[in-house]
C-alpha cells in the first residue's frame, strides 16, 4: 500500500478525526482535509514555533503554480492544487514534506472563465488517506472529482455536470467511511454528493437547493450514543445533518436570514453536542449559530434548538476555532473574539488588523491565521488577548495552515514554506 500507515483510509480513518472533534485535540500527525481532522484546526505539535528566524525554516519552495487552497498531509506525501496559464492547466503537486522535494505532479488540461477577483483557479483543498488523493475544480461546463494514488497515476476521474456560479469554484471534498464527500451546491442544479472513494461511482446524491454558491466544508457529528451524521451548511437549508450511508437528511434546521442573499463560505464546527455554523454576505449582517440536537434514536424525530447566535464582528470567509471551552471568531477584517463556547457569552474582542480570508489553526494553545499580505499573526489561546508574534511570509496569502510531522506548512500564491519540526 503506497502512503504510510498512520493515515488510513475508510472507517479507521475517520474514527480519528471524530475522536479529535470530540476531545478537543488531534496527536495524529497527519492533515487529510481542509482544516485537519474533522476540520477542527488543531495540533498538539510543540515543535512550531511562535516567532520564527531563517533557523527555523525548514525549506521554502517555488510552487509550479498559483492558488489558495491549502496543502494535505499523509505520513511522507504532502498535495496541494495549482493552476497555471489562468486556469487553462489544473495541478496536482506532491512534495516531500520532511525536505521539500516535488516527487510529482499531475497537469490536467482545462480552460479559463470568469470569477471573483479574489478567487483562484486552485482554492480548493485535496482530501487523502492512505492510499489516494482527492482533488476537484470546475468549469462552467464541467465539475471534476478526480482521485489519483500516492504516484500519481489517475484512480478515476468524475465528470459531475456543469457548474454555474459567478464567483468561480472552491469546494473541497473530505473522506468518510469509505466516501468521497463533496458539497456540489452552487447556482445551478446543486447537490450534495458521495461517490466510492475505489471506484468513483456514485453511492448517494440529495438534491439541494441553493441559489448561491456554498464553499463550506462538511464534518462529522458523532456525539455518544448516536451514529455519526454529516454536517453541512447553506444560506436556504441552514445546518443539515445527513445519513452518510444513505443520503438521507435527519435533520435540519434553518437558522440563516432568508430576507436577503447570504453565502456559507465558513466551514461548520463541533463542539461537544454543539454544531456551529456561519453564513451572511458582504455589508450585510452575518451570522454564527450554535444549535444542539436533541436525544433520540430515530434522527428524522430529534428536535434541534438554537442555543445561541453572534451577529456583531463575526467572520464570512474565516472558519471558527474551537479549544479548551473557548470559541474564537476571527473576522475577515481583523476582529478576534473569543467566546464560551457553551453560552456565546464575550471573554474579549480585539482588532489585529488586517484583511483574512484564510481560517486560524491552533497549535499548542496558540493561534496562527495569515492576513493576505502574508502575515502570520499568533496569539495566545487564552481568556486574556495575547498578541505572541508577527511572522512576515513576504508574499500575498488567502490559504490556511496546515500541521504535521511537528511542522507547519504555509502556502503562499507562489511558495510552499514549511516552518519547524524536529
Amino acid at each position: 500500500m503506497n502512503g504510510h500507515p498512520r493515515c488510513r483510509p475508510g472507517r479507521l480513518a475517520v474514527s480519528a478525526a471524530v475522536v479529535a472533534a470530540l476531545f478537543g485535540r488531534s496527536s495524529a500527525d497527519d492533515w487529510p482535509r481542509f482544516r485537519g481532522p474533522n476540520g477542527g484546526g488543531l495540533s498538539d505539535a510543540t515543535t512550531v514555533p511562535t516567532r520564527w528566524s531563517e533557523d527555523d525554516v525548514r525549506w521554502k519552495i517555488p510552487l509550479s503554480g498559483v492558488g489558495h487552497g491549502s496543502p494535505v498531509v499523509c505520513g511522507t506525501r504532502l498535495f496541494v492544487q495549482c493552476e497555471e496559464d489562468e486556469g487553462r492547466q489544473r495541478l496536482v503537486v506532491c512534495i516531500d514534506p520532511t525536505d521539500g522535494r516535488t516527487l510529482w505532479l499531475r497537469r490536467f488540461a482545462s480552460a479559463t472563465h470568469r470569477q471573483h477577483a479574489k478567487n483562484s483557479f486552485a482554492s480548493s483543498t485535496p482530501a487523502v488517506d492512505s492510499e489516494h488523493v482527492y482533488a476537484a475544480w470546475a468549469v462552467p461546463e464541467k465539475l471534476t472529482l478526480v482521485a489519483l494514488d500516492h504516484e500519481g497515476e489517475t484512480v478515476w476521474e468524475r465528470d459531475l455536470g456543469p457548474f454555474r456560479s459567478g464567483h468561480g469554484f472552491a469546494a473541497s471534498p473530505i473522506v468518510y467511511d469509505g466516501l468521497v464527500v463533496l458539497g456540489n451546491e452552487q447556482e445551478g442544479q446543486s447537490s450534495l454528493i458521495a461517490v466510492d472513494r475505489q471506484t468513483g461511482a456514485t453511492r448517494w446524491q440529495a438534491p439541494r437547493r441553493s441559489q448561491r454558491t456554498t464553499y463550506s466544508t462538511p464534518c462529522v457529528y458523532a456525539p455518544a450514543g448516536r451514529t455519526p451524521e454529516l454536517i453541512f451548511t447553506n444560506w436556504r437549508h441552514g445546518i443539515t445533518a445527513v445519513d452518510p450511508a444513505t443520503g438521507r437528511v435527519n435533520w435540519q434546521i434553518s437558522v440563516f436570514d432568508q430576507n436577503q442573499p447570504e453565502r456559507a463560505i465558513g466551514s461548520p464546527v463541533v463542539a461537544g453536542e454543539l454544531i456551529i455554523g456561519t453564513c451572511g454576505f458582504v455589508n450585510n449582517p452575518k451570522h454564527v449559530v450554535a444549535v444542539r440536537p436533541g436525544a433520540g434514536e430515530d434522527a428524522r424525530e430529534i428536535a434541534v434548538e438554537e442555543v445561541y447566535r453572534i451577529e456583531r464582528a463575526v467572520p464570512h470567509i474565516p472558519t471558527p476555532l474551537v479549544h479548551d471551552g473557548r470559541l474564537y471568531l476571527w473576522s475577515d477584517a481583523g476582529i478576534v473574539t473569543c467566546c464560551d463556547v457553551h453560552t456565546g457569552r464575550r471573554v474579549w474582542q480585539r482588532r489585529v488588523g488586517g484583511n483574512f480570508f484564510g481560517s486560524p489553526v491552533c497549535v499548542a494553545g496558540r493561534l496562527f491565521c495569515v492576513n493576505d499580505a502574508g502575515d502570520v499573526v499568533v496569539l495566545a489561546a487564552s481568556d486574556e488577548f495575547q498578541e505572541l508574534a508577527r511572522n512576515p511570509l513576504g508574499e500575498p496569502c488567502h490559504s490556511t495552515p496546515a500541521v504535521a510531522n511537528g511542522m507547519m506548512f504555509l502556502r503562499t500564491e507562489r511558495h510552499l514554506h514549511a516552518i519547524g519540526g524536529e
